[in-house]
């Protein structure tokens, strides 16, 4: 199925035409107001300090890191451009991983030791202060955070995949994991300790706040939902599902005291979908009902239940966290929902929904958290496919209330300089505009590095983009 860019929509008259078609409650602003209006407000984010504005840079997962967990030229030119976004608010700018056999891939940033992380850390955060430093933004505009993650199912630390699944599940087994063994509660409780050591070496290097990453199907957002795990981390019981992560945050708290900590959540999610036998791809739901998951109605699967996420976020704000980034799904079994697109990655599937239903679901989701919990500070997602229009929808969602922060990914690996622009009431650089064209993922999921192929000149020139064409073209050619 095709669907209108939402790029291609000359006036804002036009989308809203779109929208209203669709019957989508997605918002826009005629005309951006720079630093003036709501997106150049500050905002306190923990007690004494201040975010200067309302932009947030997600973390990444990185696939440019050399094969002992520390940064490259190319991993510190991604932090520099952080830095040079004008975004008051670094979420954690890399997936950083707590150990070897939690990476998601063989070139992920991780904890080999306590002392060699403090150095790379401490690199990557200087680049981010440099950047800033270069457009003359204040090194305390905003807090620089580093998340820390464990991949679990979703390992692959050196070639093939090395899942080390929490649970098992007839449908996420059949994708990988089947014949993986669960991690034990001590293989957890060992885990729980690495989270511990990150935080150290992450407040030795000074960073502001750890990211304890519960989101897009990894450990702890598997364990959230891992309702048939016998024990003390499973089951039928929120309490001992959300335990590990309890556990996490608290011996951060003893060990490593003032070191402020968020949680990026999927905070719903929807059944794994597949591509279907259409001609064009499509993607389908792989069953109608699912017994795993948090967030998903168990009864119809491609529904939401907000329940428990609701229950999670005021677990979250009792244990003292203040900060929450609001993801959906799964890049792995779901990314229709977790990563709206008009192309998918080469091991995806067409949209089989104007992507914009997507988008809208990000948007609702995150207005329904901050209204239930007005004093948590909400991150929201999905605004890349927004394109030339991300500014102004953004600016409405601040203005209402609905959220907090607004956070670009991919978009920044394109145009870095969007929030600045916007900022500063310059010209939108329209061709530096992420198309949602999936290079990013195609080609670290064909063991590539991760990067803007289309639209970033340094990557324009790798010998690796020759290969990524030729395999969107078998992948068109499939179609």
């Amino acid at each position: 199925m095709k669907f209108k860019l939402t790029g291609s929509y000359k006036t804002a008259e036009a989308l809203r035409a779109r929208l209203d078609e669709l019957s989508l409650d997605v918002f826009l602003d005629d005309k951006l107001e720079g630093a003036r209006g709501p997106l150049g407000e500050s905002v306190e984010w923990a007690k004494g300090r201040t975010a200067s504005n309302r932009f947030a840079i997600h973390p990444m997962e990185g696939w440019d890191g050399t094969t002992d967990g520390a940064p490259t030229e190319l991993t510190l030119r991604r932090w520099r451009r952080f830095g040079l976004s004008g975004a008051s608010l670094i979420w954690g700018g890399e997936a950083f991983a707590v150990q070897a056999d939690g990476r998601a891939n063989g070139h992920q940033l991780f904890l080999s030791d306590e002392d060699s992380a403090v150095q790379s850390l401490i690199a990557l955060r200087a680049e981010v202060l440099a950047g800033r430093a270069e457009i003359g933004m204040e090194p305390d505009a905003g807090p620089v955070g580093l998340q820390l993650t464990h991949s679990g199912r979703w390992s692959r630390p050196v070639g093939p995949p090395e899942p080390r699944p929490a649970t098992r599940d007839e449908l996420l087994d059949a994708r990988v994991g089947a014949d993986a063994p669960l991690l034990t509660d001590d293989e957890l409780q060992a885990i729980r300790d690495r989270y511990v050591l990150a935080a150290k070496a992450a407040d030795r290097a000074g960073f502001d706040f750890v990211d304890v990453k519960a989101c897009h199907g990894y450990l702890l957002h598997e364990l959230l939902g891992a309702h048939g795990r016998p024990g003390p981390y499973g089951g039928p019981e929120f309490e001992n599902r959300t335990r590990l992560f309890v556990e996490i945050v608290r011996a951060i708290q003893a060990e490593v005291p003032g070191m402020e900590i968020g949680v990026r959540v999927s905070l719903a999610d929807v059944v794994p979908h597949r591509p279907s036998n259409h001609a064009d791809r499509r993607g389908e739901a792989a069953a109608k009902t699912w017994d795993h998951g948090f967030g998903v109605d168990h009864a119809d699967a491609t529904s939401f239940q907000l329940d428990e996420p609701f229950a999670f976020l005021e677990l979250v704000q009792s244990l003292g966290i203040r900060m929450v980034n609001v993801t959906l799904g799964s890049p792995y079994y779901n990314p229709h929902l977790q990563r709206p697109a008009a192309y998918p990655p080469s091991d995806g599937y067409q949209p089989f929904a104007d992507p914009l239903v997507f988008v809208a679901e990000h948007l609702e989701i995150v207005r329904k958290a901050k209204a239930k919990f007005p004093d948590l500070l909400f991150v929201g997602t999905g605004y890349t496919y927004l394109m030339d229009w991300l500014p102004n929808v953004a600016q409405a969602e601040v203005r209402a209330g609905h959220v907090d922060f607004v956070g670009l990914g991919r978009m920044v690996l394109s145009y870095p300089d969007l929030p600045r622009d916007v900022l500063e009431g310059r010209e939108f650089q329209r061709k530096l505009v992420c198309r949602t064209f999936s290079d990013c993922t195609t080609a670290p999921r064909n063991g590539m590095k991760s990067g803007c192929f289309p639209l970033d000149s340094l990557y324009k020139a790798m010998p690796e983009r020759e290969r990524l064409e030729a395999l969107k073209k078998e992948q068109k050619e499939r179609v």
